[in-house]
């Protein structure tokens, strides 16, 4: 895959990552913050409005500010711009591995721009499970870091992983 291509690639994924989220956060604050949550196909699916200060499922929110800050934010963008780094300058790296890693990415950018627009809060409002069995509240950057995350290792542990673009 030419430099162009690969570019044009990460940017794509990027743009559209952060666009559902930002889209989909901004719908969020705007129809979900009701009292009560909304059910789906007898509770499976549920939209909820909530705003996480910590991380995954809420860890160190209690922290302090100034701890979350630089836990959330400065180790997180530089953590995000070292990836995109990586990317652009990997001549082994698949195309799973460019795709993977631009979700894992955008994703990181949709919370990380949460965190800075919103006092270092990240807006959640999906919920999925049945009966008492749930996952935690997430957003669409969770999905595209999970996705992309899930697409990395499968790049990695696939025969012929090393076949490169």
């Amino acid at each position: 895959m030419s430099a162009f291509r690969k570019a044009a690639v990460i940017l794509l994924i990027l743009c559209l990552c952060v666009g559902c989220d930002q889209v989909t956060k901004s719908l969020a604050r705007e129809h979900l913050a009701l009292p009560q949550p909304i059910h789906l196909l007898g509770d499976v699916f549920r939209f909820q409005y909530t705003e996480n200060t910590g991380a995954f499922l809420g860890l160190g929110a209690s922290l302090p500010p100034a701890v979350r800050f630089w836990s959330f934010v400065v180790s997180v963008a530089l953590l995000l711009i070292g990836t995109l780094v990586f990317m652009w300058t990997s001549e082994e790296i698949n195309r799973l591995g460019i795709l993977g890693g631009s979700l894992v990415v955008g994703g990181g950018l949709g919370n990380l721009i949460d965190r800075l627009l919103h006092s270092g809060a990240v807006v959640d409002f999906m919920n999925m499970g049945v009966g008492r069995l749930r996952t935690g509240v997430f957003n669409v950057a969770d999905v595209a870091i999970m996705v992309g995350v899930g697409l990395l290792l499968l790049g990695v542990l696939r025969p012929g992983h090393k076949e490169s673009i």
